[in-house]
């Protein structure tokens, strides 16, 4: 049984992580938030102790590692906003413990390169969720394509529209140098999925980047892609509107949809799972796709084109 804190117990994905950890058999020993509604840990883990300042968290880690193997932190787990993840997964190295962080592992690649040099140095290891890459489909897509041999690149199409309210915008989410923004934000967890899947970047152009929404074409080794991100419900198609929905999200490949809309339940224990058996998604596999998010984030558009996603072009009156 391993021990494990957790810093961001308040926010959304972490019930996720809280689960992960109780489902893989170990103990959650500290949990952090500056918001104390975590009334979700009586689910979980009903006698950890809580902090809503960092210091005092640090100073309670700190003497559970004075405590011998039996009491340190082993693991900590990193829910809070992105901009938060660097800092935090220094102080998990720093405690001689290993860090499981959510994505964006970092915002900027050559914080990347810091963190390697951590990981020598006090003998610990950075691994991040990549949840896509455990999904039965997809892994099973990923073998489909790797066993193809034509040399034609595929044609793809990413759209994710995902209604966010005005508390989006003025939240940390809302704040580009603190999330990354939409592309970054949203947008993270399918680039890491697609080049996975079709390999390196070979070309980036960025069509449209606003607060609320952005949309870009992407060459990698294996296919040329089209993508749209967006928090505008307005910009849902009728045919989610027409039923109610409030999120779509569609990925074909060569105009045949990839069907991945189930399956998501247990995405966060397959990885902890993998983590603790010495497999986990590190630095090296997260660091293509941060870099991507990156070279969005501070390419200046080039305006909507041809090789604009048909979401984007519609915006224009031009023809789908």
């Amino acid at each position: 049984m391993k021990n494990f804190a957790i810093t961001g117990v308040g926010g959304y994905i972490a019930e996720r992580h809280l689960r992960a950890i109780k489902d893989t058999g170990n103990r959650l020993v500290a949990a952090l938030d500056i918001n104390d509604s975590v009334g979700l840990l009586d689910r979980y883990f009903p006698d950890v102790p809580f902090f809503t300042e960092f210091e005092r968290f640090d100073r309670y880690a700190e003497k559970l590692r004075r405590q011998g193997p039996e009491n340190k932190i082993d693991y900590v787990s990193i829910c809070t906003p992105n901009y938060l993840h660097d800092a935090h997964i220094r102080f998990a190295l720093r405690l001689g413990a290993s860090a499981i962080c959510e994505k964006p592992l970092v915002l900027n690649p050559w914080n990347l390169d810091a963190l390697k040099e951590l990981e020598s140095e006090y003998g610990s290891r950075v691994y991040t969720i990549l949840q896509l890459r455990v999904h039965q489909a997809l892994v099973e897509l990923r073998e489909k394509l790797q066993k193809e041999c034509s040399a034609k690149k595929h044609d793809v199409q990413l759209t994710y529209i995902t209604s966010r309210g005005p508390w989006y915008m003025s939240s940390w989410k809302g704040n580009l140098e603190r999330s990354g923004g939409v592309a970054t934000n949203i947008g993270i967890h399918f680039f890491d999925l697609l080049i996975w899947l079709f390999g390196g970047v070979e070309q980036n152009e960025v069509h449209l980047s606003e607060a609320s929404k952005a949309g870009g074409y992407i060459e990698l080794e294996n296919a040329r892609v089209r993508w749209f991100l967006s928090i505008d419900r307005q910009d849902l198609p009728e045919a989610a509107t027409t039923t109610g929905k409030t999120t779509f999200r569609s990925i074909t490949v060569d105009g045949q949809e990839v069907e991945f809309s189930e399956g998501f339940t247990d995405l966060h224990t397959v990885v902890y799972q993998q983590t603790l058996a010495g497999n986990g998604f590190g630095i090296d596999d997260a660091r293509p796709a941060i870099e991507l998010a990156h070279a969005i984030r501070n390419q200046q558009p080039v305006g909507i084109n041809e090789a604009s996603h048909p979401f984007l072009r519609s915006m224009q009156g031009g023809a789908q």
